[in-house]
């Protein structure tokens, strides 16, 4: 294919149908499912028939990959129930498996709470939180440490949602978004506009709920549209930030209000205990419960090119397996990206306008350019720590052309010093 022709490919995010080769797979095509009731449950097996939105080879159970001449194997130590690995700018998937598996969630769910609810409020904001705020949270669950009667800025709230997962950072955003039960509808309302139609939201922050229910295939559009917002890149790139403590008075009378660090559990992101930070990795997010176990979606750049991988309940039962896979993943897509030919493609939004003979062509989705917390920048910065720096898209993010195509720009490059971190 000649070079121009390939760029215009990639350039494209609606995309022809990628042809039926060799599949690692034999198993039939299955045909599009309907979108999760709210009662539906998690299944213990991949079923046969699961949604084909992006491709009939993503609703095809078990490892779908078209392997071309130099093209690097899979690797084989990925045990992860469900996974995805896709090209963040062209929207090409370059290989899955059991893509579109609705599976628990756990805290990735928060990628979706936040491109939500990010362009709803200025992160200058200021909400004193009263008891009903923080109502309804599930035992058990990770927080940031908000306290009753304590004033905290919406730039806080999200810190406390992307760092530390805060369920209790989740709840009070719900509560200034009209309530969790609003929150709900909202969040379930995007999952639609985003075709993301294996999602069913019961609860915001993750938490285990009946019914509650996504797919690696609809996290990684949730975080390619999370990502095209600059609050969403710098929260989710930052590595540690200063939180507001309890305010209290001491011995002389004089009311003071501490601050205590917090730090990104994203380990791809800090590293760890025999982890080492993924070099170019951005963000996104991760997540645990006892029903999804270990859950992960994260963006990585390498040589000009973006990948994003999602990774959902391995069955390897090792410290930061997850973490582990998902880097195995992204060094396979980083050497196979060119000697592949895509297996699917991430969708544009439902709002899209239609053209190139009927199919949906795509338009910005409200909160991809909405004012606060939606505005494409050409960069940014993340301030709290020097460390968290947010991935800059070069040039804005989005375009609409004549023909009605969704053009995404061809580059996402990462800040110098997230490319440097070891």
């Amino acid at each position: 294919m000649p070079a121009s022709l390939k760029t215009a490919r990639r350039s494209l995010l609606v995309v022809s149908a990628m042809s039926l080769s060799l599949s690692l797979t034999v198993a039939p095509a299955a045909l599009a499912a309907d979108k999760p009731s709210p009662g539906a449950s998690p299944s213990v097996t991949p079923p046969a028939k699961m949604s084909t939105v992006g491709g009939e080879r993503l609703g095809t159970p078990g490892t779908q990959a078209d392997l071309g001449a130099g093209a690097p194997v899979l690797p084989k130590d990925i045990t992860a129930r469900s996974w995805i690995v896709a090209d963040a700018e062209s929207g090409d998937v370059l290989a899955a498996h059991n893509a579109h598996w609705r599976l628990a969630p756990a805290s990735t769910l928060k990628m979706l709470f936040a491109d939500t609810l990010l362009p709803k409020f200025s992160k200058e904001e200021e909400h004193k939180v009263v008891p009903s705020d923080l109502a309804g949270i599930g035992a058990g669950s990770s927080m940031v440490g908000i306290k009753e009667d304590e004033t905290y800025t919406v730039h806080d709230l999200w810190l406390g949602v992307f760092l530390r997962s805060g369920n209790d950072a989740v709840h009070v955003l719900s509560a200034m978004n009209d309530g969790v039960d609003q929150t709900v509808k909202d969040m379930n309302a995007h999952a639609e506009e985003l075709q993301a139609l294996d999602t069913n939201v019961v609860s915001p922050d993750g938490y285990d709920a009946k019914g509650q229910v996504s797919s690696a295939y609809d996290l990684t559009l949730v975080a390619r549209s999370g990502l095209q917002k600059k609050d969403f890149r710098e929260y989710c790139s930052t590595v540690r930030a200063d939180f507001p403590g309890e305010t209290k008075k001491n011995k002389k009378g004089k009311t003071t209000r501490e601050s205590f660090e917090i730090q990104n559990t994203n380990r791809l992101l800090t590293g760890d205990t025999g982890l080492d930070a993924y070099q170019g990795i951005a963000g996104v997010k991760n997540g645990n419960t006892t029903n999804a176990g270990s859950t992960f979606t994260g963006v990585a750049e390498r040589d000009g090119r973006v990948l994003l991988v999602t990774v959902m309940n391995p069955e390897k039962d090792e410290y930061n397996e997850v973490y582990k896979e998902t880097a195995r993943l992204f060094d396979w897509g980083f050497q196979a990206a060119d000697k592949v030919t895509p297996v699917g493609e991430l969708v544009p939004p439902k709002s899209a306008a239609t053209g190139n003979g009927g199919r949906q062509g795509a338009t910005a989705s409200p909160s991809a350019s909405g004012a606060t917390g939606g505005e494409p920048m050409a960069a940014g910065t993340s301030g709290s720590s020097g460390i968290g720096v947010a991935l800059g898209i070069a040039g804005g993010v989005l375009a609409l052309v004549a023909g009605g195509a969704f053009l995404v720009n061809r580059r996402w490059p990462l800040p110098e010093l997230m490319r440097r971190r070891r």
